[in-house]
């Protein structure tokens, strides 16, 4: 019995020391090189082998406390499309305490006969580059990489910035066999974490253990998880990062000894009056003096709050820029942004919470998370990098504003604002939560004229509106380019058209809709099959791909705001045809009132007339309402692509 147990042990014994070689750099195999595919996804690109990370704390030379972050790498390349996965980049902070960030151990690992060949990063394939006064990159790309490859490497961050640490990932765009996490956190700090994404990551409990000076305990947590599927993109996603699996990491509190307990972000309250009691922010919601001559004679004999609300939003629009600065601190201050008539986000939108504030209505400014940056979803001041203002009105309604953009209107924001859930932060430095996505349906009405000849060919014209936010988007992207750049691009959509004395209407006047008007020639539109001709009556607009293919959805469907697309065509047939058939009418509702589509035609002697109106009543859907929406997508593709058929008389 004894000498069983004593076997048992060892074979454990064997068993972790093999499992703790398998995790380290420089343990590549025979077998590893000669794998063609992943054995649990063929169509992988590359995989990662392993990722293991470490961060743990420490004291720097002068004495200060420094987080330090390891990270191992292991990388097989199946493909040529894999190659990509071969240069890896870091981004880091440069605009204010040296972060040090330098890459070890690089090898690129080929098959050649029988033999491992080794090839190691030079300094030519270790490269930084500047991306703004703020962040740089990193970057390596491999050498010798080829269809087989095993890619290794090693990296390490030494951070002086305590109060959020990087993001940890357990899911990638490929594969992934093996991920493991481990951070130390010493005993004068308190971190919140928290674990977003669906996969099961296992967590050992913790334990403390002396940290690397023996002067402090530190608390040791062991994060792992096995098999990973390769993360699957979905069209209509706002952020994929906001469905990754990840670990986020913000500080709470610190309590080092003779300086007591002190909170950062344990809860929202906590966070948002950090942030208010910030010189550059709160402080700069108090200036008023450098904008009051000014905004006195714009409001004088004014007392409506919405003219009050459409003024001061008016004048600050139109006499300050927008630098493209994310942020809600301010970097030169309200007061010589508005002397410059320039500023960052923050300086823009305190600067109009000021003025608001000014005129006696209920302002605050409103902290966002822009769509790129992910959803606000645990309390920490990285969590934002965007403010707004927001006008508190009765019944618990808000009127939202920001300036940086010309062509906004209080409620119509900038689309990469439209991000769920922003927070407002009142006067006595409390918060609730705003929602920022839009209630109301976005228009768009086309009206379409036109006719077909003998050979096929259309001739038309077209007269498009746009309302609300289809409105500032055409202002937004359309007419930023040059005329002949977007007629490019519309030839470009809409194969074999033609398109001829092309206007646009209200493109300053943000009141009325937006119009464009063109005359078309089209080529491509109809099909003649002995002496019968057959065309969608949708022309050039039929939808013809269903963009809800896949079976399942795992991510919400994400279409930023309602909208309600109106169309009227007008047809005229050739001379010498007459109408043989025509598709029928149709009406689809989805349940729980998210969309309809609705279509019908009527014809005469010479003339089609079709009508289509489609709305969608809620700017995301749930997953569960995934196959509702791809069978609603699927029944309305199928009816814009049936024909009318036209036989020759």
């Amino acid at each position: 019995m004894k000498k069983n147990l004593l076997t048992i042990c060892f074979f454990f014994f064997a068993l972790s020391l093999y499992a703790q070689k398998k995790y380290e750099l420089g343990k590549v195999t025979l077998e590893e090189l000669k794998e063609k595919a992943h054995p649990k996804d063929s169509s992988a690109v590359a995989a990662i082998l392993f990722k293991k990370g470490n961060t743990y704390f420490d004291y720097d030379m002068d004495g200060s406390w420094v987080a330090i972050t390891e990270v191992l790498t292991k990388i097989k390349i199946y493909k040529k499309d894999g190659y990509a996965f071969a240069t890896t980049q870091i981004p880091y902070y440069t605009g204010g305490k040296q972060i040090k960030l330098f890459f070890d151990d690089a090898v690129t690992y080929n098959l050649v006969g029988d033999k491992i060949e080794k090839s190691k990063l030079k300094s030519d394939g270790e490269f930084t580059e500047k991306v703004n006064e703020n962040f740089s990159l990193k970057k390596i790309a491999m050498p010798n990489v080829k269809e087989g490859s095993i890619i290794e490497y090693k990296y390490t961050i030494r951070t002086p910035y305590l109060t959020s640490l990087n993001d940890w990932y357990f899911q990638y765009p490929i594969p992934v066999n093996f991920v493991e996490y481990k951070i130390a956190i010493p005993q004068y700090f308190n971190y919140s974490v928290f674990m977003k994404g669906n996969l099961a990551v296992s967590k050992k409990p913790s334990t403390v253990l002396a940290g690397p000076s023996k002067k402090f305990n530190e608390l040791v947590t062991l994060y792992t998880v096995e098999n990973v599927k390769a993360l699957k993109q979905e069209s209509y996603v706002n952020n994929m990062e906001n469905y990754t699996s990840m670990l986020q990491i913000e500080l709470a509190s610190t309590d080092f000894p003779n300086q007591g307990l002190k909170h950062y972000a344990a809860d929202w309250e906590s966070v948002v009056k950090n942030i208010y009691d910030d010189k550059d922010f709160g402080e700069e919601l108090n200036y008023k003096s450098y904008f009051e001559k000014d905004i006195e004679p714009i409001l004088k004999g004014v007392t409506s709050r919405e003219e009050k609300i459409k003024l001061i939003f008016d004048y600050v629009k139109t006499r300050m820029n927008w630098n493209e600065k994310y942020g809600y601190y301010c970097k030169v201050g309200v007061k010589k942004a508005y002397a410059e008539k320039v500023g960052n986000v923050a300086e823009i939108n305190l600067m109009l919470v000021a003025m608001l504030r000014y005129a006696e209505l209920k302002a605050n400014p409103i902290l966002i998370s822009t769509r790129s940056n992910g959803i606000a979803v645990y309390p920490n001041r990285t969590a934002y990098n965007y403010v707004i203002a927001g006008v508190e009105l009765d019944n618990n309604q808000q009127v939202l504003l920001d300036a940086t953009s010309k062509n906004g209107l209080p409620n119509i924001l900038p689309f990469n604002t439209l991000n769920w859930i922003g927070r407002m932060i009142r006067n006595d430095k409390t918060s609730i939560e705003i929602d920022l996505m839009p209630k109301s349906n976005s228009k768009e009405i086309v009206n379409v004229v036109a006719a077909i000849d003998e050979e096929g060919k259309v001739n038309g014209k077209i007269r498009g509106q746009y309302f609300d936010y289809n409105a500032y988007g055409f202002r937004e992207i359309h007419l930023k380019k040059s005329k002949e750049k977007y007629l490019e691009e519309l030839e470009k959509r809409y194969t074999g058209i033609e398109i001829d004395e092309y206007t646009t209407t209200n493109d300053n006047d943000l009141s009325k809709p937006m119009i464009e008007t063109f005359s078309f020639v089209n080529t491509n539109l109809v099909e003649r099959i002995g002496d019968k001709i057959y065309f969608s009556p949708l022309l050039h607009f039929a939808r013809q791909d269903n963009p809800f293919k896949d079976e399942v959805r795992e991510y919400p469907v994400d279409f930023m705001y309602p909208s309600q697309e109106k169309y009227s065509y007008t047809i005229t047939i050739p001379k010498g045809y007459e109408i043989e058939s025509v598709p029928e009418p149709l009406a689809v509702f989805m349940e729980a009132n998210i969309g309809s589509f609705k279509y019908n035609i009527v014809k005469s002697a010479n003339q089609i007339q079709v009508t289509t109106q489609m709305d969608m009543n809620y700017p995301i859907i749930p997953p569960d309402f995934y196959h509702t929406l791809r069978d609603f997508y699927k029944k309305m593709v199928d009816k814009q692509n049936e024909k009318v058929v036209l036989k020759k008389v």
